[in-house]
């Protein structure tokens, strides 16, 4: 881990970087025995309050505490400025581009993007051609994963346009840290983001359909056993509007209903954590019991909001990710504030050739893959691994690109031998309705075994607080 960008010490000296110092000072003057109390209290009260993360294939048990870090990720005011114009500019892209898709297909037609790797792709929903959808608004949330390598220049990592999770950790761990730390929020101005439900809901509430001016919103779970569970109920709850499964909806006369014990109520706005194939077994799977029968044909008559928008996943899948600084020229006509990962497309020749004579160095990811499954971190596999993943991209070369192992940034974390660096990135959360905004932070996860590369939840990584500084 030597050479990465220390977020908070800079230089061979270790000198501590000015918008860390009162930190560092802080954290000077605490016992180590002090530290590990805190540590014990956060993950007593996490187990308490029932902040878990549901782990599929787990033989060992369906859910696990996501470890959380005391030592907070801290952003400069300047730096967050150039992340929000550059998160903003690329959601408004993506959107935009969703909308054409589905619509005139501008960026096809001026062979900006192949037509295969967006009609092929198995995201596209053929159903959506030619439907409006309020404020043509497809991707309401979404979760930009960002990292830092090189000198401290950040990258887009990835787009998360479908159901992107995560933001339910980044309100309570602001929380957790505000009760075992409040003397260290006397010493800088942190940016709050505890009223980041209420922008939600004033986001959803915006893009109700025409006509509603009332409009009634509610939160679509799978259900309990869902990995997100905890956060689909927490948003709800801290939004004051009902979590509800399909079964508590039904369909009439192309309006969606909710069953309550008053009697049937119209709902308006729908944040669905559900993926496209189960939402209608009309329309979709019809082995899907989680779906809501009617729901797309009302979805189509304009007398309900989905958000996200039904195929709105064809725009976050890693085939199209490479294509994102030409969208934001093609539909912005600006300069990406944001620079992608370099990204080579195996499905194209030269690529594959470059890729397969380098699979030690590169991290191969699968083109539909998410959660740090799939995928081949070069530098951390052995040759039989490598060899292994070789004969996959022989076998499917259209199924991954694959990108430079970034030495990503690495942050101070107290793990079990001390206080050492370890790599992080980021995850804030975009919302698009009437306007583009953000809470000032996100979530940002960390790799808690030494060296490695993987911040997902799912293979081990944490959590920290992100500190935004108002100045």
């Amino acid at each position: 881990m030597a050479n990465f960008y220390n977020e908070m010490q800079a230089g061979a000296d270790g000198a501590v970087r000015e918008h860390y110092q009162a930190f560092g000072d802080w954290l000077a003057e605490q016992p180590p025995e002090g530290i590990e109390r805190k540590r014990a209290e956060s993950d007593l009260i996490f187990r308490r309050v029932g902040i878990t993360f549901a782990v599929y294939g787990n033989e060992a048990g369906t859910e696990r505490l996501i470890p959380f870090d005391i030592i907070p990720r801290i952003i400069p005011a300047s730096e967050w400025r150039q992340l929000e114009a550059g998160l903003v500019q690329r959601v408004k892209a993506l959107n935009m581009f969703i909308h054409d898709i589905y619509h005139d297909q501008n960026i096809v037609k001026a062979g900006v993007i192949p037509a295969e790797q967006i009609f092929k792709n198995a995201q596209y929903r053929p159903e959506m051609q030619g439907i409006s959808v309020a404020s043509d608004i497809y991707a309401h949330i979404a979760g930009i994963d960002i990292v830092r390598a090189g000198e401290g220049e950040f990258y887009v990592l990835e787009d998360n346009l479908r159901v992107p999770s995560g933001v339910s950790y980044m309100l309570e761990n602001r929380k957790m840290m505000m009760r075992l730390f409040p003397d260290l929020f006397a010493r800088y101005q942190v940016a709050p983001v505890a009223h980041y439900p209420d922008m939600l809901l004033d986001n959803l509430r915006s893009v109700a359909p025409v006509g509603v001016d009332d409009p009634t919103a509610v939160v679509m779970t799978p259900g309990m056993y869902n990995s997100a569970y905890f956060e689909h109920a927490f948003l709800a709850q801290q939004m004051g509007i009902e979590l509800v499964e399909g079964k508590d909806l039904f369909v009439s006369d192309n309006t969606v209903f909710m069953r309550t014990t008053r009697g049937p109520r119209r709902v308006d706005v729908i944040y669905r954590r559900i993926d496209d194939d189960f939402l209608d077994p009309l329309a979709f799977r019809p082995d899907s019991s989680l779906g809501v029968p009617g729901l797309l044909a009302a979805y189509r008559a304009g007398r309900v909001t989905l958000a996200n928008a039904i195929g709105t996943g064809v725009a976050d899948d890693k085939s199209i990710y490479p294509y994102v600084p030409d969208m934001i020229k093609f539909y912005l006509s600006e300069a990406p504030i944001l620079n992608n990962v370099p990204t080579y497309q195996c499905r194209r020749k030269e690529d594959l050739a470059y890729t397969l004579a380098n699979l030690s160095k590169l991290v191969v990811k699968e083109v539909h893959g998410a959660g740090g499954y799939g995928m081949l971190v070069g530098p951390a596999s052995t040759d039989a691994e490598i060899e292994q993943f070789r004969q996959r991209l022989l076998t499917r070369p259209d199924g991954y690109i694959a990108q430079p192992t970034l030495a990503l940034s690495a942050c101070p974390t107290y793990v079990d031998a001390g206080i050492a660096p370890r790599h992080i990135d980021l995850r804030p959360f975009v919302l698009s309705g009437k306007t583009v905004s953000m809470v000032k932070g996100g979530l940002t996860r960390v790799a808690l075994k030494e060296g490695s590369l993987v911040v997902n939840s799912s293979q081990g990584g944490g959590t920290k607080d992100t500190w935004v500084l108002e100045r």
